[in-house]
């Protein structure tokens, strides 16, 4: 009964505060728990005040309600029973009392999805709401329903949100997508087109969740990265935490699959990044951060100490400066002191060891046994590493044997004898002194240590070590096994080094042992039986080597960090902390061979079509036909200015190329995203196929009028000359005979000599390029400024004439082949480097069809095929041209060169960095500017000495002749103490700048000369410093 009345009470209570408050004025306290007795009742209704808040009209009451279920729900209190009563409030007007019911159903719409199922109309109608945050929380309770039955419904949801104006929402769709995908699979596909628009997003908020649904749902799809990861690198700073933490982990992966190794190492978090793939130069920009690190919690100087000790195994000098930070306090745990003390002995060097042996020296007189024998297994392996310590560590060891401590003198034992075998001829008072201590040491491993010192050196102290044995006879039923085995060794090598006095005592051991309780033992006995005591006597084949099996010379251990073996694993992860393989751990990827092709991260932004310029402007005159007739020739200008003659006239070739500008945008742009973008003055490089339009355009952009300066013939023949500069590359290889019974090759017909570029210095007099036949353009100015900021192809300054050997008579039967590089484009591709083929026949017999066979080429590589050969008469010489598109790589195409009689050659041809090169120009101020843009790891740097003082003419010369750039120097005498070179490279059109500083001119010989190359391909740069260097000493 009085339960029942506390009950009553406790809901007239409730009753009356609800009454009272009905005008929602004054501070009015609900009933918060009941009596004791009340939580034994049956018809105790709970959390009934807030039901009947919640089913109040007034919006104050249910904003009470509410903020008391969420402060329940936050301490860890069971609120579901409250789920009807809450959900009915999603329909509420009053955005706070909204917010707060979202909270509530995200929190619990998994555990009650039926009763959520009733609402979801609402919840779809809530994704409408203007509030963000509304659409967003609805969202957010729609993919908590795990339920199948609304699976269309949610990805609906989530593919109207991902184009949602608010960020805030569209981070809510990315938080969705792994709850769809974890409830149904089969969404995968259309989620991963989901993903890909939120890695386009450029707003910080979304890009961290954007990248976690990626690694939720499809890690393995990194073309989505692409284009995207440049993006990623730069936002990276502005992103909150947990999402840096998830897109460097995305991104250290993904650097593993897409760069070749560059010899990188060292650190976590970001500094596992660093450790992963940073250059060695930048590898110190995280030893701070991880320094400071070392004031956190335990749980986090565990980690980090872990990642250090594995660092330093590899690279001392990182931590050297920090050494004291690694200095054990009295408030550390045991684990921590270990790992402190294996940073130290990994630091520990000829000019540090002295510090670290006396921070060693206190460590030893610690109350902690495991940190004690740790701290002597530490002096031992710097004693081991450092020659000049090695007695100095010796003697402090044979020091601690008089420890009252028994397991430090065991550790002290062990230490000394891996120490003893590196030099045992020089400290035979210490193997004496450890013979004496065995009868008081009783730790095992310690007594097995003295027993293999004493057998292992009996000739060296020949009256102790008969004594020790006949005290460890005694007591060899009563020895653990590992003691055994060593009390068996001794007997076994004191009888063949002394049997007078110990071959009785070696027989008493050897049975003892026969009927010991180990069968390892009784093995071992029974095989060393036949070895000691063979049955045809001493003089038997096994008596023989039986000494040189006993008492061959040991190898000394080799004591090494625990940490070595811990670079398989990735740094920072809890794989590489634990030291084995844990549940879901994903491997780091082994960097490939070449890296895959680096364009796929450009992020190709058409370009806006630029208005003509007025004062570029050609002159347009009427031709001498109609406009009518114009426009009809204009249709067919591309097939007829191949083999139009005289008769045309400069207003048809005008219309013409205006007429066709349309149509060459969309082929300029597709041109752009392959290839660097042709530059004012020179025609771009490019398959003749795709080329016309390209030059059209240009040439309506750019040419000045030329009607005045000629006839219309003449005109016409300009015309045909500038289209074909832009489809016929620079220097015309040797070309194939053309076809019996056919004119020439049309691309034959297109070689023009004006279509070779000018070099440096030169002025070219072709209309289209303003040159002088050219009327002056009014805005001088103007044009300057834009040549001042174009980067321009030009000729090859230098061009070899030597000749290589690629097939030597003797490996091809009597062909010769030879070889060497142009340094012009080649016809097929201007990505392909040239090189120019000589075919000899040093036999009497005539050779047929020589031509390319099978093709072993690495990923990325391609070949054109030279002409093939039809016949080649005895001693005769035939040149031919191939192409190889080496990739900005140095590795080698792999061919075979087969003839008519079936002989297969396989060759191998490699290019020299430099023939990969194409030389451009440039103004000295975008020079520097563009050096500007490509400092820190996209710089080399070194310096040469040569016999003698070089000039910079003598130094241009053996640049150009290395390497096909150009140069940009102005000054061409010998005054000039700096010479600049500019190229790119020929298939991704990557920028390469080379500045050579020359000492003074006083400075005589022996003076050093300094080289830098800057380019964004690291590799690249790094391996044309070499080249360059070597070359500068000759």
């Amino acid at each position: 009964m009085a339960t029942s009345v506390g009950a009553a009470g406790f809901g007239a209570d409730v009753r009356s505060g609800m009454a009272a408050g009905g005008g929602g004025g004054g501070d009015i306290e609900y009933g918060n728990e009941a009596t004791p007795a009340g939580f034994f009742s049956a018809d105790f209704k709970r959390h009934d005040d807030l039901k009947q808040m919640l089913d109040s009209s007034k919006d104050n009451l249910k904003l009470e309600a509410m903020k008391r279920i969420i402060g329940m729900v936050a301490k860890g209190r069971d609120a579901s029973d409250l789920f009807p009563a809450v959900v009915k409030n999603v329909v509420s007007k009053n955005i706070e009392v909204k917010k707060l019911v979202y909270t509530y159903l995200v929190r619990y719409a998994e555990e009650k999805q039926d009763l959520a199922l009733l609402s979801i109309s609402t919840f779809q109608r809530a994704l409408k709401d203007p509030n963000q945050l509304i659409r967003a929380n609805a969202l957010r309770v729609l993919s908590s329903i795990r339920v199948p039955v609304i699976v269309p419904i949610m990805m609906l949801a989530i593919n109207d949100s991902v184009v949602d104006m608010s960020p805030y929402v569209r981070k809510t769709a990315a938080h969705a997508i792994p709850k769809l995908y974890s409830l149904d699979p089969d969404q995968k596909e259309e989620l991963v087109t989901v993903i890909e628009k939120l890695l386009a997003d450029r707003t910080t908020l979304v890009v961290g969740s954007a990248v976690m649904a990626f690694e939720e749902v499809c890690p393995e799809r990194i073309d989505l990265v692409h284009k995207n990861f440049r993006k990623l690198c730069n936002v990276l700073v502005d992103i909150e935490e947990w999402g840096q933490v998830i897109i460097i982990n995305m991104l250290t992966h993904y650097a593993r699959t897409q760069f070749i190794d560059p010899n990188l190492q060292v650190v976590m978090g970001v500094a596992q990044l660093y450790h992963h793939l940073a250059p060695r130069s930048e590898v110190s920009l995280v030893t701070k951060a991880m320094i400071r690190l070392l004031r956190s919690h335990r749980e986090v100087q565990s980690v980090v100490l872990t990642c250090i000790a594995s660092m330093t195994t590899q690279r001392k000098g990182m931590f050297d400066p920090y050494l004291k930070s690694f200095f054990v306090r009295s408030c550390d745990s045991s684990h921590i002191k270990i790992l402190k003390l294996e940073i130290l002995t990994n630091l520990a060097t000829e000019s540090s060891i002295s510090i670290v042996l006396r921070e060693f020296q206190t460590y030893i007189a610690s109350h902690d046994k495991t940190f004690v024998a740790a701290t002597i297994q530490a002096i031992g392996r710097c004693a081991s590493n450092i020659a000049d310590v090695t007695d100095t560590c010796l003697q402090g060891l044979v020091a601690l044997l008089s420890n009252r401590d028994e397991s430090v003198v065991a550790e002290s034992v062990v230490v000394i004898k891996k120490l003893l075998q590196t030099q045992p001829g020089e400290h035979k008072e210490i193997i004496r002194h450890m013979a004496r201590l065995v009868d008081h040491i009783k730790i095992p491993m310690a007594r097995a240590s003295i027993l293999w010192l004493i057998g292992e050196y009996c000739d060296r102290i020949p009256r102790i070590a008969p004594d020790v044995l006949r005290k460890m006879a005694k007591t060899f039923i009563n020895e653990e096994d590992i003691v055994k085995l060593q009390i068996v060794n001794l007997a076994s090598k004191l009888c063949l080094t002394n049997p007078e006095q110990t071959e009785l005592l070696a027989q008493y051991v050897y049975s003892l042992a026969r009927y010991d309780p180990s069968y390892d033992l009784r093995d071992r006995v029974r095989l060393m039986r036949h070895l000691v005591f063979p049955a045809d006597g001493p003089n038997s084949r096994l008596g023989k080597y039986a000494r040189r099996i006993f008492m061959a010379t040991k190898p000394a251990p080799r004591l090494e960090s625990s940490f070595k073996d811990r670079d398989q694993f990735q740094l920072g992860s809890l794989s590489h902390y634990i030291n084995a393989r844990a549940t879901g751990y994903r491997e780091l990827a082994s960097f490939p061979a070449e890296a895959p092709d680096p364009t796929v991260r450009n992020s190709v932004v058409p370009l806006p079509e630029r208005p003509p310029e007025p004062a570029l402007q050609p002159t347009r005159q009427r031709g001498f036909y109609s406009d009518s007739s114009s426009e009809d020739e204009s249709e067919d200008s591309d097939s007829d200015s191949s083999s139009s003659g005289s008769g045309e006239s400069s207003g048809e070739s005008s219309s013409g190329e205006s007429s066709s500008s349309e149509d060459a945008a969309p082929a300029r742009n597709k041109a752009r995203a392959r290839a660097p973008p042709p530059t004012r003055g020179v025609s771009a490089l490019r398959p003749p196929q795709a080329s016309s339009s390209d030059s059209d355009e240009e040439d309506s952009d750019e040419e000045g009028s030329t009607s005045g300066s000629g006839s219309g013939s003449d005109s016409g023949s300009e015309s045909d000359g500038s289209a074909s500069s832009a489809a016929a590359p620079a220097a015309p290889p040797p070309a194939a005979p053309a076809p019996a019974g056919g004119g020439g090759n049309s691309v034959d017909l297109l070689l023009e000599l004006d279509s070779v570029p000018a070099p440096l210095g030169t002025e070219l007099l072709t209309p289209s390029l303003g040159g002088l036949l050219s009327p002056v353009a009014a805005s001088g100015a103007a044009t300057a400024t834009a040549k001042a900021d174009t980067i321009e192809l030009v000729s090859a300054q230098f061009v070899p004439s030597e000749y290589r050997e690629l097939v030597n008579p003797i490996t091809g039967s009597g062909l010769q082949v030879r070889y060497r590089y142009t340094r012009a484009p080649h016809l097929y591709s201007a990505a392909m480097t040239s090189v120019e083929l000589s075919f000899t026949n040093t036999t009497q017999q005539e050779m047929t069809d020589i031509h390319v066979g099978q093709k072993t080429l690495t990923a990325g590589l391609t070949l054109h095929e030279f002409a093939p050969v039809s016949l080649l008469a005895p001693g005769g010489t035939v040149g031919s041209t191939l192409g190889v598109d080496f990739r900005d790589s140095t590795h080698a195409a792999r061919f075979d060169i087969v003839t008519g009689g079936g002989r297969t050659v396989p060759v191998s041809l490699a290019a020299p960095l430099g023939e990969i090169l194409r030389p451009v120009t440039m103004s000295d101020d975008l020079f520097q500017r563009r050096r500007a843009q490509l400092r820190g790891m996209n710089e080399a740097g070194g310096s040469v000495t040569p016999a003698c003082c070089p000039t910079p003419t003598d130094v241009r010369k053996l640049v150009l002749a290395a390497v096909n750039v150009a140069a940009l120097s102005s000054d061409t005498g010998d005054n000039e103490r700096q010479l600049r070179f500019a190229g790119q490279t020929m298939s991704s059109g990557t920028l390469v700048l080379i500045t050579v500083g020359l000492p003074a001119a006083d400075a005589g010989d022996g003076a050093a000369v300094t080289v830098t190359v800057n380019c964004e391909k690291m590799v690249v740069g790094n391996m044309l410093l070499k080249e360059l260097k070597t070359q500068l000493l000759r």
